[in-house]
């Protein structure tokens, strides 16, 4: 039978989502909790790669067991796992369910703040210069309109398809932050990233709208600005279909 577990985490400590030889990551935490739990290895299937640095409120594994889980597991994971990360729902499913595939929307917030403040150093980016806001509405508003994203995807990528439908894309105030939240069926690697750094450069002043446009149109990442550090970016939710969990 198939469970999908929904985690939490800060991914200041971590390598990234997904395992990785010689590398601390979130999916190796989950596996060695697990393997303590059910004395076996468990092949954990994740939703949602997130880079090292990331944090996301919301993310998902699924799994397969042989004979159902006591509700009692869950605590039982939190126990063993790291204080950084946590299992939230522990939720049994159709045994074709799938935590990737399934998923209709991932939702990602960039946080910036331009007023020194210790208590936002690991999650969100210290950013102390004059903004066009105006700019990068238009810049956010720009990115719905287009569905290929080549050139804001890291080099070394696996994927056969650049395409990714943006559902929302705006600039926010948000807990004394300035936040970039969009959202969209799939995203590329590095993609968030890219458009948030690349919009900050419109937002100074250091190319117009047009430039902008032309970087997308232009499907090369040499043109996107991708220096925007990890920690400032959180996947906040992967969504299903309405009822997908009844």
């Amino acid at each position: 039978m198939r469970y999908f577990l929904e985690v939490a985490y800060k991914g200041t400590n971590y390598s990234g989502f997904q395992s990785q030889k010689n590398a601390n990551t979130i999916q190796a935490e989950i596996g060695r909790a697990f393997k303590i739990l059910l004395k076996k290895e468990i092949e954990l299937t994740g939703s949602s790669r997130t880079d090292a640095g990331v944090h996301a409120y919301q993310n998902y594994f699924h799994f397969d067991v042989e004979s159902e889980l006591s509700s009692q597991l869950l605590y039982n994971i939190n126990a063993i796992l790291p204080t950084d990360i946590a299992a939230k729902r522990l939720i049994k499913v159709k045994d074709d369910a799938h935590c990737r595939f399934d998923a209709i929307s991932r939702e990602y917030k960039y946080y910036i703040y331009k007023k020194k403040n210790p208590f936002l150093i690991d999650r969100a980016f210290y950013f102390p210069y004059p903004l066009d806001i105006d700019l990068l509405q238009n810049a956010a508003s720009i990115i719905k309109a287009y569905s290929d994203f080549t050139s804001f995807s890291k080099k070394n990528t696996q994927v056969k398809s650049f395409v990714c439908e943006i559902k929302e894309s705006k600039w926010i105030a948000q807990n004394s932050c300035l936040v970039y939240h969009v959202k969209a069926n799939r995203f590329l690697r590095g993609m968030v990233r890219a458009l948030t750094a690349t919009m900050l450069k419109l937002g100074r002043g250091k190319i117009d709208l047009d430039k902008f446009r032309s970087i997308i149109e232009k499907k090369d990442c040499a043109l996107a600005n991708f220096g925007v550090p990890p920690h400032g970016l959180i996947l906040i939710e992967v969504g299903f279909p309405n009822n997908y969990f009844n």
